[in-house]
């Protein structure tokens, strides 16, 4: 572990004891981070952080936000911003968009606001809260921006998420791509990662023959640990990872190839 605190890490999504975005939270704190929790829950986003920060001896912070609102992703990132103006947390380095939710929920029986509600927090919450880090690290001229998309933007589907989740993830692809050849002669990069199927909660509700079904697609045999993909998203936010941006970076077991 670095002794150095030089970068703050922001997540969303990152308070679920069995997610991508705490276990991440934890990767980045024990290479040397200090870290920003961001997630609906203010409260529980104050304790992760603090447990966090107290097991890695890292400046940590916690705060609600709702991705889908502007005004909650600005009121978060001014609650941030002065945590840096104080001096508690260095300045923002990278950021973690992996808040989103799914919908295992037939094409025909869709609503209009089921639609809504899983385009708004996969996708427009990446694009606000993305524009609203964006400038300090275009400002000290470095960052590392990594896109939670999946392998069902891939491959249509076929996991467990269906045509919402799936057109909600492929958008992010397409930003992802666009915003890092925007921006890259700034010194921030832009990449996506796309799990498959990953030992996490995000699949409430799915039955055993559905799991099983799931495992025996994928060449492995198994699904993804939480600790692969942190180890991915870290990777992404490293110095060696500078001249990766525009990726995609498939993280599925051999499920999807191309």
């Amino acid at each position: 572990m670095t002794t150095t605190i030089q970068r703050t890490a922001v997540l969303t999504g990152a308070t679920s004891d069995r997610g991508i975005g705490i276990t991440t939270a934890r990767r980045y704190a024990n290479e040397g981070w200090a870290v920003v929790i961001l997630d609906l829950d203010g409260e529980k986003s104050a304790k992760v952080a603090a447990e966090i920060g107290s097991e890695f001896t890292v400046p940590a912070f916690g705060h609600e936000i709702d991705v889908a609102s502007e005004d909650s992703v600005n009121a978060a990132y001014k609650a941030v911003a002065a945590e840096v103006s104080a001096g508690t947390l260095p300045a923002v380095g990278a950021l973690a968009n992996i808040a989103g939710i799914t919908s295992p929920v037939a094409f025909l029986e869709t609503t209009l606001e089921l639609w809504n509600k899983v385009m708004a927090v996969n996708s427009t919450g990446t694009y606000l809260v993305t524009k609203a880090f964006l400038p300090g690290m275009i400002a000290n001229g470095w960052g590392r921006i990594i896109n939670m998309s999946s392998v069902s933007a891939q491959r249509g589907g076929g996991v467990f998420g269906k045509v919402p989740y799936s057109a909600a993830k492929a958008a992010i692809l397409g930003f992802t791509k666009a915003l890092a050849r925007e921006i890259g002669s700034t010194g921030v990069t832009v990449n996506a990662i796309t799990p498959g199927a990953v030992d996490t909660n995000i699949r409430v509700g799915s039955t055993e023959e559905q799991e099983a079904a799931i495992n025996a697609s994928i060449p492995v045999g198994r699904n993804a640990t939480t600790e692969e993909i942190a180890a991915v998203i870290t990777f992404l936010s490293s110095e060696d990872s500078a001249y990766l941006t525009g990726t995609t970076i498939d993280i599925n077991g051999g499920s999807h190839m191309h």
